[in-house]
């Protein structure tokens, strides 16, 4: 019942609020972005949505543009927005548009579509999120088999209380600075499909 009803009512409710009150340090970071990297501020990229619908998800950039590795494109003041997650923060408005929720499975480039299991693709079926079960797991730092096997599982079991547990998750490991990256990585690897590794 609220993942059929309850749950837009809550996201839209949610991000406005949250949209009000981080307003000012967006407008800082995209200050602190603009003098430092220049234009464009945001950084827009096609992700999966819902039933596998690509859409643009809206970040403050953290890279330099150029060839190179994204760790070496990664700025100083680009590693302290995503350790605070004030990168993801516009990703509110892609919440009220409803190409987002505020708990789901991390949307994921459209080129990984074709390297789900079934398993891992009924992460498609509903809207991903701007922090999920694999975020409150750690958030980069954990393996993909991992977080897609606990994507799917949140699928199944989504409800009000599991979306404020989720959520209560998320800020302790935003808080403690967890995950930010994978080891030796920008972020994370890329996935691999069934190459994977366990």
């Amino acid at each position: 019942m609220y993942e059929a009803h309850g749950k837009r009512g809550f996201d839209l409710l949610a991000a406005a609020l949250l949209l009000v009150v981080t307003a000012p340090l967006v407008a800082l970071a995209a200050l602190a972005v603009l003098a430092t990297l220049g234009r464009p501020v945001l950084f827009r990229q096609a992700r999966l949505g819902r039933g596998g619908v690509p859409f643009a998800v809206l970040k403050l950039r953290t890279m330099r543009e150029g060839p190179g590795e994204d760790a070496a494109r990664l700025t100083r003041l680009g590693r302290v927005l995503r350790l605070l997650a004030i990168d993801e923060l516009p990703q509110l408005v892609n919440v009220l548009r409803g190409e987002m929720s505020l708990v789901g499975p991390r949307p994921l480039p459209p080129g990984y579509l074709a390297l789900f299991t079934p398993e891992q693709a009924v992460r498609l079926r509903v809207r991903p999120g701007l922090c999920g079960l694999a975020q409150a797991a750690g958030r980069n730092a954990v393996p993909w088999r991992q977080r897609l096997s606990l994507d799917a599982r949140y699928v199944t079991t989504i409800s009000l209380a599991g979306d404020l547990a989720i959520l209560a998750r998320c800020l302790g490991v935003l808080a403690r600075g967890e995950g930010v990256v994978a080891p030796g990585h920008a972020t994370m690897p890329a996935f691999r499909g069934p190459a994977e590794p366990p």
